[in-house]
């Protein structure tokens, strides 16, 4: 079982106090000008509440990544606003907002993106070096053991299966205690038992450690481990369905995509 560890906030930003941990108002991204842009968000306003664990889903070119990478503060929107944690990201200058990201954002991609040259216990502990900040042994041990890593610590990723190396970068994206922990299709290089034991320490991190876990993912077995799936297509939120079952979700998708 995973364990929460405390983390004081400063009152002005908690996630209750703007009812959303992830907040986007009116956020577009256009990439190019005049008649050749592409629309990748189309004024998309939508509020993710803390706690909680959402699936974006849609059809190829419905602007997913672009939604995670506006959302996480990957890339900037070319309107809009993106807060996080009551943050507004635009108030952040680019060094700040990388300081912001190691320390309030967690990330979980389909590649793992582990150092080969480091361990199990420095890839866990990568944030916190690169923030200056020193690293808990307890606290390393214990989001390790959370996430079936104990007694890997001094491996290094090569010496690990490929559902090893995607519970080191849970344990990565969870060291920090972030506001956010953003997934990027995290069971796309997993055999499906694997899978499920990935998204049963997603869903772990969401019960027991009360993180906010928001995933792009294009599985609707994947989907149903969620409390809300939220629909894009062309750029928009068009739909969302609370508490889904993978049958649900692959109708929704079988509309949109006999849509385009």
């Amino acid at each position: 079982m995973l364990r929460a560890r405390g983390r004081q906030t400063p009152a002005d930003t908690t996630p209750a106090a703007t009812g959303s941990a992830v907040r986007l108002t009116q956020v577009t991204k256009r990439y190019g000008d005049g008649a050749s842009a592409a629309v990748a968000l189309d004024d998309v306003s939508i509020g993710i509440r803390p706690a909680t664990f959402t699936a974006v889903m849609g059809p190829s070119g419905s602007g997913k990544s672009t939604f995670l990478q506006c959302a996480a503060g990957l890339d900037r929107p070319t309107s809009g606003i993106v807060q996080l944690g009551g943050q507004d990201l635009a108030e952040l200058s680019e060094s700040r907002l990388t300081e912001y990201r190691r320390t309030r954002i967690g990330f979980v991609f389909q590649a793992f993106n582990l150092l080969p040259s480091l361990t199990v216990e420095q890839n866990i502990t990568l944030p916190l070096r690169l923030a200056g900040a020193a690293a808990d042994s307890t606290s390393v041990h214990s989001v390790a053991a959370g996430v079936g890593l104990t007694g890997l610590l001094r491996r290094r990723p090569a010496e690990l299966s490929g559902g090893q190396q995607q519970r080191v970068a849970i344990a990565r994206a969870l060291i920090t205690r972030p506001e956010v922990v953003f997934a990027d299709e995290p069971t796309g290089a997993l055999d499906p038992d694997t899978a499920q034991d990935i998204l049963h320490l997603l869903r772990q991190a969401v019960t027991d450690l009360h993180q906010t876990v928001v995933m792009v993912t294009h599985d609707p077995v994947a989907a149903q481990h969620t409390d809300r799936v939220v629909f894009l297509d062309a750029g928009r939120v068009v739909h969302s369905v609370d508490r889904p079952s993978a049958d649900q979700v692959k109708r929704v998708m079988s509309e949109l995509r006999g849509t385009r």
